[in-house]
């Protein structure tokens, strides 16, 4: 129904707070961190870790966030063994929280010669990038070892030792980033990446302790076993968390994550009821 403003004294123009429909909602303008590990299945897990690599990072470019790769170690066929990137603009930790957990895939790789079907995983897990203010880190308990980069980069690679590995010697978190050219700005990085492992890890201490009425109530949930499954013979991905599958894999894995992402974003806010 249409407000008459034309009524309206100043007192009322003082108190007045439009209304906005849900999908016209601003979003706030976040950052996540990204890290795909591949699981077991050898070779054909690295090219899995690289396709998911790709999903993502091509929804990222149909919602305009902006894209940068930390760290990464490639396989001799041209997959990863593991990726880490960041993905900063609107919204992007609140569409992507839920992708955290086991991917599994099942298809017959290029190398397979007798046309059998192969299973492999990859692990994704998305951390929520912190503010400066959210996490506090005392140099004194940090290892900082240099080294020379590897990989891509032409005259930049293997000259100088500018890439970083950052030891958190109370927790044990290890992190690295060889992305930049120079020593400073892969310091820099890798530090954002430890702040954000760091406030992970502070999270889960934190949920721990309540109840675990609490943490349904507050739709925690770790996931962090198998939870999708790309099916290419049967051309079909199923989201085992809400039991709901969807027969276009290819389109997805090109990038097309909305329907999924939509069908998580309803289960959550049905849970959270």
């Amino acid at each position: 129904m249409e407000q008459d403003f034309s009524k309206f004294t100043a007192e009322d123009w003082k108190n007045y707070k439009p209304e906005i429909p849900e999908e016209e909602e601003k979003t706030e303008k976040q950052a996540a961190i990204l890290e795909i590990r591949a699981g077991q299945g050898g070779d054909e897990a690295g090219l899995f870790a690289r396709d998911l690599h790709r999903m993502y990072s091509r929804y990222g470019q149909t919602k305009g966030w902006k894209e940068r790769v930390i760290d990464s170690n490639r396989t001799t066929i041209g997959g990863y063994k593991e990726i880490v990137f960041e993905l900063a603009g609107p919204g992007v930790y609140d569409e992507l929280q839920n992708e955290g957990g086991v991917h599994r895939v099942q298809r017959i790789p290029a190398t397979e010669k007798q046309g059998r079907v192969h299973t492999s995983t990859a692990t994704v897990a998305v951390l929520l990038k912190p503010k400066k203010t959210e996490i506090n880190i005392n140099p004194a308990d940090l290892q900082v070892d240099t080294y020379k980069s590897s990989g891509p980069g032409g005259q930049y690679v293997n000259k100088t030792e500018s890439a970083i590995r950052i030891t958190h010697k109370p927790s044990g978190l290890v992190v690295t980033c060889q992305s930049e050219r120079n020593q400073l700005q892969n310091r820099e990085t890798a530090m954002t990446l430890l702040a954000a492992r760091l406030l992970a890890r502070q999270e889960e201490s934190d949920l721990s302790k309540l109840t675990a009425e609490r943490r349904d109530q507050i739709g925690w949930a770790k996931r962090s076993e198998k939870i999708r499954t790309y099916n290419y013979p049967q051309n079909r991905i199923t989201d085992h968390r809400i039991d709901k599958s969807w027969h276009n894999l290819e389109v997805i894995v090109d990038g097309d994550l909305e329907p999924i992402i939509k069908a998580m974003k309803k289960s959550d806010k049905q849970e959270s009821k």
